[in-house]
């Protein structure tokens, strides 16, 4: 089982998530102060001055803070479209490298294709001048 663990550990993909967790983890502050510091503010504005950090609700000696919800929810919104939009790029971007492979890859097979015709041209030159004599 350590041996198992050991293997997983080290493999590339593993690294590769844990930087992604930290880069989230601080694009997630970022949001979240977009979201706090900017965006709520203007909401509030729009619908008639409300905070809705503060929005609550107090059942018994509980006190249920819907507005903190609220706000969580168009965090969650904001970092899914920005995710969203960020794959959408990752994709493009390896569809444009594809097709440039693709393209190097007819040119490569052109230039054998031509190699290999020259190669025969030349071979045949020398068989008729063979048969001539």
């Amino acid at each position: 089982m350590l041996k198992e663990f050991k293997k997983f550990i080290s493999k590339g993909n593993v690294v590769d998530l844990a930087v992604g967790v930290i880069i989230g983890g601080a694009f997630g502050k970022i949001v979240s102060s977009l979201v706090d510091d900017i965006l709520m503010p203007i909401i509030g504005i729009i619908i008639g001055g409300v905070d809705f950090s503060n929005l609550s609700i107090k059942v018994g000696g509980a006190k249920i803070a819907y507005g903190m919800f609220i706000q969580n929810v168009i965090d969650f919104l904001i970092i899914a479209f920005c995710v969203f939009l960020f794959i959408k790029l990752i994709n493009k971007l390896s569809h444009i490298a594809k097709i440039e492979d693709k393209n190097e890859n007819k040119e490569n097979q052109v230039e054998n294709e031509l190699t290999v015709l020259k190669e025969i041209r030349e071979e045949l030159k020398k068989n008729n001048k063979k048969i001539k004599k």
